[in-house]
């Protein structure tokens, strides 16, 4: 919904809005806010809205200065689980320096920049999600608990299935929203869940994304659970992943959609880029020690660390896939990550391959123990993205360096802890 402000500003009037929450998303993809009653939402526009940036992760330093949000007038939203009366909206934000500079650090400043590239080259690329999550029962007191919410598998249905009215709630709730469910299922794992929602451009995808996480998070504890998007919250079953759709356009037609690729050589190219730097990217990717437990090598368990295509294996990294809107999807991301800077580097990635006129490897079926894996843990993702030039030529250094040192800390606390499990559920269960 493109909103000018004044229109903004007419709409939250006319529907008794009471607060705004100015959201945005730190470096390591948790979603931030800042509350305000409607009446200062003038205000916000033309000064935009303070916050201490260095208790925000991978910001600034303490001695740096404040940072500003601005709200972005076109993504407004109404809140539907929020009340009717004196009703509450939502704005993705953009994050200045008190200055008036942009904020280098801002995550969704960079996919801007990343879709800017790809437009000077007369291309635009349209992103949706496959995301999974799971569904955790609640405690006696209300705490999050290790019991899933059912036993059920793949695809299925009541009484077995617990989860349909919970997906149903999020589907409507994210129709009223304006982001459009395709599919909802149960899958493999027990109180596991997957909902897949239509296509947007990179930009708006990655607002969807954290919209979707936010809306689950609320409707699941509407019904009396916790909702985790950790990578792998139980260890002996599937892990949730985050399959990201990727259509490449050009003057109107989508590049994926002739015949096995053979018709564009750009497309080929975009694919061929993202292949190349997927071991630089991964740590962006897969951002924590519980994504490394997901992509361990184990036949058992849908692994998608071998850096291939396929068009009919789902196990390769990169799927292309020729039903529906053609695309090629990447399967190895999981919803840890932050979607601005993983959108971004897929973006340069596969504008860097089409510049260098990459040629896209033979397609891969079966497993090839020749073929290059992603990394196979944490330390060996940031040791990678620290020697990329790829990765530091696009990520601001500063940012670069903050996020680096924070990981380098989470690896090292999780190799000194006695009980690894009980770290990764203390560090991550509740936190994504």
């Amino acid at each position: 919904m493109s909103q000018t402000v004044k229109e903004v500003l007419d709409f939250v009037k006319d529907n008794d809005v009471k607060f705004v929450k100015l959201t945005f998303c730190d470096s390591f993809g948790n979603i931030k806010n800042i509350s305000i009653i409607a009446d200062e939402l003038p205000s916000a526009f033309e000064k935009g809205v303070s916050f201490e940036a260095y208790s925000v992760g991978g910001f600034v330093d303490p001695e740096e200065s404040d940072l500003l949000l601005y709200p972005d007038a076109s993504t407004i939203q109404l809140l539907p689980w929020r009340p009717q009366h004196g009703s509450v909206v939502r704005f993705f934000c953009k994050i200045r320096h008190t200055d008036g500079r942009d904020f280098d650090g801002d995550g969704r400043g960079l996919l801007a920049s990343a879709q800017n590239k790809l437009s000077q080259m007369g291309l635009s690329c349209l992103i949706g999600s496959d995301c999974e999550f799971y569904l955790f029962k609640l405690s006696e007191s209300g705490l999050p608990t290790l019991e899933p919410h059912d036993m059920a598998g793949y695809l299925d249905v009541a009484p077995f299935d617990k989860g349909e009215n919970v997906r149903r709630d999020i589907c409507l709730t994210l129709e009223r929203m304006g982001i459009k469910p395709i599919s909802s299922h149960h899958e493999r794992g027990p109180g596991q869940n997957e909902i897949c929602f239509k296509v947007n451009d990179a930009l708006m995808a990655a607002d969807d994304l954290l919209t979707f996480k936010t809306v689950v998070k609320a409707v699941a504890n509407m019904n009396g659970l916790h909702a985790s998007f950790m990578p792998k919250p139980l260890k002996n079953e599937i892990g949730s992943g985050l399959h990201i759709n990727l259509s490449l356009i050009k003057d109107g037609d989508n590049l994926f959609a002739p015949t096995r690729l053979s018709g564009s050589k750009e497309a080929e190219s975009f694919v061929a880029g993202i292949l190349a730097k997927a071991k630089e990217m991964a740590l962006f990717l897969n951002p924590t020690v519980n994504s490394y437990e997901r992509l361990e090598n184990n036949e058992e368990i849908e692994a998608y660390n071998q850096i291939a295509w396929s068009y009919l294996n789902g196990r390769q990294l990169i799927r292309i896939m020729k039903d529906g809107l053609a695309k090629m999807q990447l399967r190895s991301a999981d919803p840890s990550c932050n979607p601005y800077i993983a959108y971004a580097l897929l973006l340069f990635a596969g504008a860097e391959g089409i510049e260098k006129g990459l040629k896209l490897p033979k397609e891969l079926d079966m497993k090839d123990e020749s073929v290059e894996s992603l990394p196979e843990d944490l330390t060996s993702a940031i040791q990678l993205a620290k020697n990329s030039e790829f990765i530091s030529k696009y990520i601001p250094r500063k940012t670069l360096d903050k996020f680096f040192e924070y990981k380098e800390n989470e690896y090292k606390n999780y190799s000194l802890s006695k009980d690894k499990d009980a770290f990764v559920v203390r560090t991550y269960f509740n936190k994504i």
